[in-house]
């Protein structure tokens, strides 16, 4: 082994915490089997790692990407959204928002963000704007909301679904821009709405610091614009009709009935 590779060897259980190894290094790194340890330790950490930010992501149950109709809408930008899951904005620290009607794909597409952004090793969260401000309004005291502010602030990716479906008083917008102006250009945040920036003043009562959450956001943002009708529907109506089928099909007699 070259003093190089032994080198990067010793870097690899420094980064495991391997202490009884690296106490004994100069008697087992010449051991076969040290590699493989090191290999193994290294895709088991990695894997509970993936499994505890699954769990902390709270992003529910979704589609694939490769699921997605892409034909459905009648205004998407496949190639934006395809560009958007290479994570290159992660690296900027921009923010990612999903213009568009209900039941268009917006969520699932910011869940698709979410899930990618894990599989390459970040941190991500997934929660309704409304869920986010009334736990936070909930909070009684200074302390306990700086503490649960971090829970939103820390994750690499934030994901806010639903901006707009509900009307918020000027408390949440306060609280709605501490959390952008903490995140501002450090983590970026992935937001879905169906009002257009134009509307959020409406939906957070008319409270003055909209413009300033709206310059935040924007600074560095990817707007990915989506219309057409509600894909839900279009589920609900074809299983509608595949039950009526099912219904005639068992209703039809039988030969020699």
């Amino acid at each position: 082994m070259t003093p190089r590779a032994e080198a990067e060897m010793r870097e690899r259980a420094q980064r495991l915490g391997l202490w009884g190894l690296l106490a004994n290094w100069e008697q087992m790194s010449k051991e076969s089997w040290v590699q493989d340890y090191l290999g193994v330790e290294e895709e088991e950490r990695a894997r509970r790692s993936l499994e505890r930010r699954i769990r902390a992501a709270r992003l529910g149950a979704f589609k694939s990407i490769a699921d997605f109709d892409w034909q459905w809408p009648k205004v998407i930008d496949r190639d934006q959204i395809e560009d958007l899951l290479q994570l290159a904005f992660l690296d900027e620290h921009a923010n990612v928002v999903l213009f568009g009607p209900t039941g268009i794909g917006k969520t699932m597409i910011a869940q698709n963000l979410g899930h990618q952004a894990l599989q390459h090793g970040h941190t991500a969260l997934l929660t309704s704007a409304s869920a986010m401000l009334n736990d936070l309004a909930a909070q009684d005291s200074p302390a306990t909301l700086a503490r649960r502010l971090r829970r939103y602030c820390r994750p690499r990716v934030l994901i806010l679904d639903e901006i707009g479906y509900f009307v918020h008083g000027g408390r949440a917008a306060d609280l709605f821009f501490e959390v952008i102006s903490q995140r501002y250009g450090v983590k970026s945040t992935v937001m879905t709405s169906n009002k257009p920036f134009s509307e959020w003043p409406a939906v957070f009562g008319g409270a003055g610091c909209v413009s300033a959450i709206v310059d935040r956001v924007v600074h560095k943002v990817e707007i990915v614009k989506i219309d057409g009708e509600s894909y839900r529907q279009k589920e609900a109506m074809e299983r509608a009709e595949q039950k009526a089928k099912e219904r005639t099909q068992r209703k039809k007699p039988r030969r020699g009935a």
